[in-house]
Order: structure tokens, then sequence, then C-alpha cells
């Protein structure tokens, strides 16, 4: 048996209790991941050039970071060539309507509100992984936007 990861994650999120809660959740959902993670935009554009290739399979991206925010990351990876096809989620507390609807004009591939219990945040997690992104594709619709898992 292979103890060798078969997804690759990485969290960008300035909030160290989010990071461990979503560490802790990812363990529990999958023990065949390996999660990097980064406090801010600037040291997640940092782990992208030191570490891509290997890409990460999937990126998660908090909105509200200090030196170098969600936004400002998603236009940098968007723009990155070797990194364009790299799916990125955002992962925020915000669910307002036009934020949803920027991120996907700029190229997320998914949005999910922060959840508010570690059971739902395991229902997101969980989901994410379980996504084929050669096959996804994802709209905001007004009636999803305010999904809290």
């Amino acid at each position: 048996m292979s103890t060798k990861p078969n997804k690759f994650i990485f969290l960008a999120d300035d909030d160290a209790d989010d990071c461990m809660l979503f560490e802790d959740a990812l363990r529990e959902v999958s023990t065949s991941t390996e999660l990097t993670t980064a406090n801010d935009g600037v040291e997640l554009i940092n782990l992208m050039e030191t570490n891509v290739p290997p890409p990460p399979d999937v990126i998660f991206l908090d909105l509200n970071m200090p030196r170098k925010n969600g936004f400002e990351c998603l236009e940098q990876i968007r723009k990155t060539k070797k990194w364009a096809s790299i799916p990125v989620v955002i992962f925020s507390t915000t669910g307002q309507e036009e934020m949803v609807r920027k991120v996907h004009e700029q190229g997320a591939n998914f949005f999910i509100r922060k959840p508010g219990s570690f059971p739902k945040l395991k229902q997101a997690i969980q989901q994410i992984l379980d996504i084929d992104w050669t096959k996804h594709s994802w709209k905001p619709v007004a009636e999803n936007l305010n999904y809290q898992y």
C-alpha cells in the first residue's frame, strides 16, 4: 500500500484557527491528501513559485488577507501560464452576491462560504475533493449564493 498522497491541497488563509479546523476536517475526510498552508497571499504566491511543479490539485483561497488578498492572488494565478488551469476554490466568510460574481468572472472554479460547524466543513471539503475538475463548470446562481454548508 502506497502512503504517497494522491491529492495536494494548498490553503491560503490568515486566520490560524480556520487553518487548524480545515486541516483537522481534511484529515478526517481524506488520508491521502497533503495540505500546504499559507498565511497570506504573498506567502501563497511564494509557495507556488517554489513548489510548482507539481501543481496543487486544488487551492482553497480566502478573500480577506493582508499583504495580498484573495482577489489579487486569483488574478495572478490565472495570469501565470503554468498555474492557470489549477482549480481555485474561494473559501470565505463573505457571501455577498457581487463578491461571488466577481471571483467567478476572475476565474474561480467554485465558492464556499466558510461553514459554521465542523461537520459542515467536512462535508464541504469532501464535496470539493469529489469534483472532477475536467468536467466541472460553476456559475453563480442567485439561489446558491448564500449556501452555507
